[in-house]
């Protein structure tokens, strides 16, 4: 699962793309304007954006240009129903990691945006490993002990991120800024509700939680 911004003012195309991305367990936030855009980046983390070039209040190549100026390092795929190889140099040229000439087939989205993410080491294979646990992306499955769990969309997320980053913590703010889309429900108490029902899920009886709560900084999956 990445955490994916789109920017794009086709509404069509957005609710296409959006479907389909979260349909591969993505989480996704999309706007239809350049600004609002920019806006999400300045606030907010994600794995990867998808940015359109021709938009509304300021183009794809404006919001790229002053992204990578204040040092944002988040892969970019642009779209384009432009297919010259001029307007291809110029995305490529001003910070985008890749480009996409609409209109096209969204199994190439996918296959180029599983590029962008492994490149970058920000997606690291679809099966993840911690202690007696096993999560298995493209199959929307967890496991403990070999027995299946069920887990809600959210708390699937959570445990994936988690999973990607074992024995680091992190505050509350940065786990919700990383796992919920900015969206009504991204509060403390949310989170907080969150990891209390992934541990009643995965811990062993009588032995310390697999999510350890580090008192004054926030939470970390031990894997140990």
């Amino acid at each position: 699962m990445a955490k994916i911004l789109l920017v794009e003012d086709d509404l069509g195309l957005t609710r296409i793309v959006r479907d389909w991305l979260l349909a591969e367990k993505h989480s996704v936030e999309s706007v239809a304007d350049g600004k609002e855009g920019l806006e999400q980046l300045r606030f907010y983390q994600f794995d990867l954006v998808i940015l359109d070039v021709n938009l509304p209040g300021m183009n794809g190549l404006e919001v790229l240009q002053q992204f990578r100026s204040v040092g944002g390092s988040t892969p970019v795929l642009m779209l384009t129903g432009n297919d010259t190889i001029a307007d291809i140099e110029k995305g490529l040229t001003g910070g985008a990691d890749d480009y996409l000439t609409k209109p096209f087939h969204m199994r190439e989205l996918s296959a180029r945006l599983r590029a962008l993410l492994r490149r970058t080491g920000r997606f690291v294979g679809d099966q993840l490993s911690v202690r007696n646990i096993k999560l298995d992306t493209t199959k929307f499955e967890v496991t403990k002990n070999g027995e299946k769990i069920s887990l809600l969309p959210k708390e699937f997320a959570l445990l994936e991120f988690f999973m990607r980053h074992p024995n680091e913590v992190f505050s509350p703010e940065a786990l919700l800024n990383r796992v919920w889309p900015s969206s009504s429900d991204a509060t403390v108490d949310a989170l907080t509700t969150c990891v209390k029902r992934l541990r009643k899920k995965l811990d062993e009886e009588g032995k310390a939680s697999i999510i350890t709560t580090v008192h004054g900084r926030g939470y970390k999956l031990e894997t140990e």
